[in-house]
This record gives structure tokens, C-alpha cells and sequence, in this order.
């Protein structure tokens, strides 16, 4: 708040409210950062899982690359 403008609330009614929205993006915060890590565990395991396949399987990778390559041309 500016100093030119008076306050319409009393001090006790806005430290109550701001206490409030501090907790809620608090837990905001907290909830967005296992969200995170819950993806970058998944990423780890869709990487995991996109490099054993193409281990088992490059000879595969290499002729439908080639296949791709020609149906362009």
C-alpha cells in the first residue's frame, strides 16, 4: 500500500489475510515442487525405458530411418 491512501481495514483484518495467502502459496509451493519431482522421476524411467529399446532393438531403428528417409526423397 501507498502512503497516500488510507487504509480501509483494520490492521489485525490484514495481517489475518496476508498470513492466509502466505500459507495457501506455501502450500502452493510444496505441492508444485513434488509435482516436479514426480515428473522427473518419470522422465528418468520414459529415458530408461526409450534407451533399452533402442539398445535390444538398433539394428530396427536404423532401417526405419531408412524407410523414412526414402518415402521423403
Amino acid at each position: 500500500m501507498t502512503v497516500d491512501v488510507p487504509e480501509t481495514l483494520a490492521p489485525e483484518t490484514l495481517l489475518e489475510q496476508f498470513k492466509l495467502r502466505y500459507d495457501a502459496i506455501i502450500q502452493e509451493n510444496q505441492q508444485l515442487a513434488a509435482k516436479i519431482r514426480e515428473n522427473e522421476q518419470t522422465a528418468l524411467k520414459l529415458q530408461g525405458a526409450m534407451e533399452t529399446i533402442q539398445y535390444l532393438h538398433p539394428q530396427e531403428q536404423v532401417e526405419q530411418a531408412e524407410e523414412t528417409q526414402e518415402e521423403s526423397e
